[in-house]
């Protein structure tokens, strides 16, 4: 049950009618089983990639995935990162931020900040060398799933109510165990030791940005998880770039 609740939480593909309806006490339990899902993404990815570059040039390709999985996200993640843009942008107090992000109306911040992840996302993955470019795709939701998880867990809420402090009150370490286990086996199968320093990394990253964030808002909102989720992406596609320069390969890439 808590897979499915977490399957239709993250994607726009429905679960079976049993699961469509939960409560947001029920979204907390099953926060474990974002990396999980996450791999459905990044296997869905890879498959798009490698039947669109059958006939279409690397750049298009690109292209098509970035808006595959804003398609397959229902654009949730995109939608928290925007809000969090233009929560940022306010110079006033907390409740004026919260305010603003719970705006319906996206401002000029937040265009702009959703332009320029879109775009970093895009050239990331152009960017990437063929060896590295499909362990890359199936990492890059796993992971950012499994930050959400980590700051989630890690971190306290901004307010009480909404679905973000509800996940908060029945995270526990037993989720954020199990997903971290995943999500380490993942890395390592994927990319061998290199793995393990880019999860490494990737944690000591999301950390600063959370505690960032927490500074600005008195804790994190469920558009900040979103938000952050975005922000790992970008950085698992960054951090496989500076691992290809650093020489390291995945072991099936030579396969593909």
């Amino acid at each position: 049950m808590r897979f499915w609740i977490a399957w239709q939480f993250l994607t726009i593909i429905p679960s079976p009618p049993r699961y469509r309806v939960y409560s947001a006490e029920d979204l907390g339990r099953s926060i474990s089983f974002f990396p999980i899902v996450g791999l459905f993404l990044g296997l869905v990815l890879f498959g798009l990639d490698y039947l669109l570059g059958l006939f279409l040039p690397p750049i298009v390709v690109s292209i098509l995935l970035v808006i595959a999985l804003v398609i397959l996200t229902g654009a949730l993640h995109l939608d928290g990162f925007v809000d969090t843009c233009d929560g940022l942008v306010i110079r006033s107090s907390v409740s004026d931020k919260l305010k603003i992000m719970a705006d319906t109306q996206v401002g000029a911040f937040g265009v702009v900040g959703g332009c320029c992840l879109v775009l970093a996302k895009f050239a990331t993955l152009y960017a990437l060398p063929e060896e590295l470019r499909a362990s890359a795709l199936i990492l890059m939701p796993v992971l950012s799933r499994w930050g959400m998880v980590y700051a989630i867990h890690a971190f306290s809420p901004a307010k009480e109510g909404g679905l973000g402090w509800a996940a908060k009150q029945k995270a526990n370490w037993k989720g954020m165990a199990a997903a971290t286990i995943f999500a380490l086996v993942m890395a390592f199968a994927l990319l061998n030791w290199w793995g393990a320093a880019l999860l490494a990394a990737l944690c000591l990253i999301l950390w600063a940005a959370s505690k960032y964030l927490c500074s600005k808002f008195g804790g994190l909102t469920g558009d900040n998880y979103g938000a952050i989720n975005e922000f790992a992406e970008v950085v698992v596609l960054i951090l496989a770039f500076i691992i290809a320069e650093l020489g390291g390969a995945s072991w099936w890439g030579s396969l593909l």
